[in-house]
């Protein structure tokens, strides 16, 4: 797996709901066991009397954090009442962006239900984007991959980073053109995500923000030059900055700075604000100019998804060699054994090994022929092929000893075979990934 993946699940290991890879490790159980002992020794101490005091204060404190949340989500800020008056008229409703939130976080709680650990597969499962699943006719995997996230953290992190600014945006722009960004944002990050780490599962909707946080600079640009009622006043951008950090932190600690999500994010949602923001101080992008936007992103996503088109699985050829190699060395084993106890001739064993020989030129000629493989796989590739090779030639050096009873010829068998056993370990490794190349 990509480094940026392997950081951003460290971080959600910490708070992943139904996830076990900490529990595999071994630290998390322990730090459990202890708090909850030292929970237990609290509330012992205690009398029934401070227990009912204890609920009661925990109670007050959870009413008094969801009012400060309430009335820092919906109170207008001082100042402020002609520019929400103004957005209340042009759109009395904001629904995609609560929608948008509601399907995150409704849709990962569903995903980690039952089961044990939050992983690749997983993902991959629910509809995680991967270079040789999206890219041989399941395209589809770019747009359910912006609803998916590796772990509560990541979870937290676009939820703060939609909430202020999309519930902002769409009430400005209106909900359309707000999902219509967010969209083609998200899916040509997304195509640029698979093309730079076509082997990594790739999920979460960091794009589409940047897009919608793209759409917001481009109406505040357009806004800036023109006096208006909704013209964005400072007490507005100051509401939403907390959620922006939260957001920016989190991408720039897991992905870095100026990563792939940002940058085309960005670029997509100024571009589309560019055309769609002009003259957004007198009405919302007007229903001609947003199909036209959204024909030309369509054309922009196809323009990028074809050259990625047919990307080898790389993955999937190698579990069939590996699947071949133990199948048929099991059941030669098989018959080996019965050529020991007088029960089988070396004749019927060399047709056996000239069938295997067959199976292992197949296997070679499949793996030779594939075309795309991505950089990462390549080095599983080149040692499969030599695998193979060396594997034909001892099947080829069987199938002469034997016919020819030649025991030289199958010493000579025995010692290429072992070779090709050593680079085998190796695939098996490269496929599992322990080793690096």
């Amino acid at each position: 797996m990509h480094d940026r993946h392997f950081t951003r699940r460290s971080l959600n290991d910490f708070v992943v709901l139904g996830g076990s890879d900490l529990d595999h490790s071994g630290r998390m159980l322990p730090m459990l066991v202890f708090l909850a002992v030292v929970l237990g020794l609290f509330l012992r101490k205690l009398t029934q009397e401070e227990r009912i005091q204890l609920v009661h204060k925990i109670i007050d404190l959870s009413k008094a954090g969801i009012g400060i949340a309430r009335h820092y989500i919906t109170s207008t800020p001082e100042g402020c009442d002609d520019f929400y008056a103004a957005l209340r008229e042009r759109t009395r409703w904001a629904f995609v962006t609560p929608a948008l939130m509601a399907a995150y976080v409704t849709i990962y709680f569903f995903m980690v239900w039952g089961d044990s650990a939050l992983n690749d597969d997983l993902l991959l499962h629910w509809g995680g984007s991967l270079g040789p699943r999206t890219t041989n006719g399941e395209w589809w995997r770019l747009a359910t991959a912006l609803f998916l996230h590796w772990g509560l953290l990541h979870v937290i992190a676009d939820v703060a980073g939609l909430l202020q600014v999309g519930r902002l945006v769409e009430r400005l722009v209106g909900p359309v053109a707000l999902g219509c960004v967010f969209i083609a944002a998200g899916l040509i990050a997304g195509l640029r995500e698979l093309a730079l780490h076509p082997v990594s599962v790739s999920v979460g909707a960091a794009g589409g923000i940047y897009g919608v946080y793209g759409l917001l600079l481009a109406a505040c640009l357009w806004g800036w030059g023109q006096r208006s009622p909704l013209m964005l006043p400072r007490a507005v951008l100051k509401r939403i900055w907390p959620g922006a950090v939260v957001f920016l932190l989190y991408n720039i600690l897991t992905d870095g700075l100026f990563n792939s999500s940002m940058t085309w994010g960005l670029a997509v949602g100024l571009a589309a604000g560019g055309v769609l923001a002009f003259g957004i101080s007198a009405q919302k992008p007007p229903v001609p100019r947003l199909c036209m936007s959204m024909a030309a992103t369509l054309a922009i996503v196809v323009i990028f998804a074809a050259p990625l088109r047919g990307m080898a699985d790389v993955t999937r050829q190698m579990a069939q060699v590996i699947d071949l190699e133990h199948r048929t060395a099991a059941a030669y084993d098989v018959e080996v054994m019965k050529f020991r106890r007088g029960r089988e001739t070396a004749e019927k064993l060399a047709d056996m090994a000239d069938a295997i020989l067959l199976e292992v030129r197949e296997a070679q000629s499949s793996l030779s022929a594939l075309d795309k493989v991505p950089v990462e796989h390549q080095p599983m590739v080149d040692n499969a092929l030599a695998y193979l090779r060396l594997r034909e030639e001892s099947w080829r050096l069987r199938v002469e000893g034997l016919r020819a009873g030649r025991m030289k010829t199958l010493q000579q068998a025995e010692r290429v075979e072992s070779s090709a056993k050593t680079l085998f370990e190796k695939v098996e490794k490269l496929k599992s990934g322990e080793v690096e190349k």
